[in-house]
């Protein structure tokens, strides 16, 4: 685990864990430079941890992708993009987090690469069930080719099928754990 470099006064002390029912990640694409893609991961996990050492380690499953295009999330799961069967998780880990930013190592196919991710923080704050929660949402652009995720189809006017530029964004409740 990486040695976080600021703490932020504002992540309650706790481990707290993600509730996958009330988070999401997500992220969207260009395509074709007239319209956006959007997709999500539906199998991750998160786990904060406030107080004098602060961390944030999350972990997806690629082959949870799903851009609402079976044939497409097919080829998303193919070696042309994440190569699930051997890449089967990408991974983040916070270096540095601060109240409105989060430094961050993310690995996708293997690749680490530093990236830079703006942060709301909420809570905490008790639900109807006696339940602690606190509210983290990420958002950040990537540069898919810096990871290994590099196929793309040239179209017939110029340019390509898809943009490098990919936004990723996270949006989790986690809840403190007892």
């Amino acid at each position: 685990m990486s040695t976080i470099e600021a703490v932020s006064q504002q992540i309650p002390v706790g481990t707290w864990k993600a509730d996958p029912a009330h988070s999401h990640v997500e992220f969207a694409v260009r395509h074709m430079n007239i319209a956006t893609v959007k997709g999500r991961f539906h199998d991750f996990e998160a786990t904060l941890q406030g107080g004098e050492a602060p961390s944030l380690v999350g972990v997806i499953r690629t082959a949870s992708i799903d851009t609402y295009d079976e044939n497409r999330d097919a080829h998303l799961r193919s070696p042309e993009f994440f190569d699930s069967e051997r890449y089967p998780e990408a991974r983040i880990e916070a270096t540095k987090i601060e109240d409105d930013r989060i430094v961050a190592d993310v690995t996708i196919k293997g690749v680490i690469r530093e990236v830079e991710l703006s942060a709301k923080m909420a809570g905490p704050a008790e639900d109807p069930f006696g339940n602690v929660r606190f509210g983290l949402e990420l958002k950040a652009e990537i540069d898919r080719t810096d990871f290994g995720l590099t196929w793309n189809a040239p179209l017939p006017s110029g340019g390509f099928l898809i943009d490098d530029t990919v936004t990723l964004s996270a949006s989790f409740s986690f809840i403190k754990e007892a």
